[in-house]
């Protein structure tokens, strides 16, 4: 007997490839999605196997395709980054954008939230990585994209007593950034190829990153050193852990393939489990993940995930065998 992952239902993201997905950080009643149609779309989640989520006013007013976003940790407020070099903080309750962060010279790729909600953190194609103040103001220069490259992922920490920054990109590096001491910063070394993807534990102790090069790639926080390193295969898009538990999940794919969620491996060293997509010739590739905190008793795990044909497909953990 094992814990299998059943597709329970899709979501329409909008007209456009999915880019992103957040869901609230506590009670997961709540996602939203990033589109290349210049929107970011939510619903409210009822779990309900025949209408798993009620669609909810969609935010609009980018010129661009919205690259990535986050949602603060009450579910007030959604954040987003887009192809015009701008972020957005909007109010989930009227559906209206309350402020616009200016500072990045070229898109915007990645924003996050930190963990109480003061701080916004962006990273995008001008190299550079900022901090900002969620009230208004800031954009202190992190990092000055002198000896970089594109900053395509940006994510805090979740625990506030270790105020630090993880950010990757086209570099091949994973950069943890010490924000308690202004500048003390360690890089990652080990990707052969561009970072796509990162995403840290929600404990705060560990980090995983992909991307080109197709080996998923395991690092300790608190130590500042690698764990683990996954062969190279396809092309990873995104990551994310399960909340509550040591599981990895990762989307993969050549530009060439489409992906579904098939199969796990168990990774037994590290107690952990990597979810991956599988290969299936003119399907949609996943290119974002999302996996809720730990839901209320006797309600299912759930997976988000986002394609490329525009929808949010909903995978669930049940119980079966292998």
């Amino acid at each position: 007997v094992t814990e299998q992952m059943t597709l329970r239902g899709t979501l329409k993201g909008g007209d456009g490839w999915v880019t992103q997905i957040a869901t609230t950080p506590q009670g997961g009643d709540m996602i939203l999605s990033a589109s290349r149609d210049k929107t970011r779309g939510g619903w409210k989640l009822t779990r309900d196997e025949t209408n798993y989520g009620i669609p909810q006013r969609a935010l609009r007013g980018h010129s661009h395709f919205v690259s990535g976003g986050g949602i603060s940790s009450d579910g007030q407020f959604a954040l987003s980054g887009w192809g015009g070099g701008t972020l957005r903080l909007w109010d989930l309750t009227t559906g209206g954008g309350t402020r616009r962060f200016v500072g990045h010279t070229k898109d915007v790729l990645s924003v996050a939230f930190s963990s109480d909600n003061r701080q916004i953190v962006s990273g995008g194609g001008d190299k550079t990585i900022k901090l900002w103040n969620t009230l208004g103001g800031g954009g202190y220069t992190v990092q000055d994209g002198g000896d970089s490259e594109w900053v395509s992922c940006v994510r805090f920490s979740p625990g506030g007593g270790n105020p630090i920054i993880v950010s990757c990109g086209w570099d091949k590096l994973v950069k943890v950034w010490n924000l308690a001491n202004w500048g003390g910063k360690t890089n990652h070394i080990g990707h052969t190829g561009y970072l796509r993807g990162g995403t840290v534990s929600p404990d705060g102790s560990l980090c995983a990153s992909g991307g080109g090069d197709g080996g998923g790639m395991l690092w300790d926080l608190n130590e500042g050193k690698h764990l683990w390193g996954g062969d190279g295969g396809d092309v990873i898009n995104a990551l994310c852990f399960r909340g509550g538990r040591y599981w990895l999940c990762a989307a993969t794919g050549p530009s060439r393939g489409g992906w579904d969620l098939e199969g796990k491996i168990i990774v037994d060293e590290l107690k952990q489990e990597v979810i991956s997509t599988s290969s299936k010739a003119g399907g949609p590739q996943c290119t974002s993940l999302a996996w809720p905190p730990d839901p209320p008793p006797l309600s299912p795990q759930t997976l988000f995930a986002g394609y490329t044909d525009n929808l949010v497909r909903v995978w669930q953990v049940t119980i079966g065998t292998r």
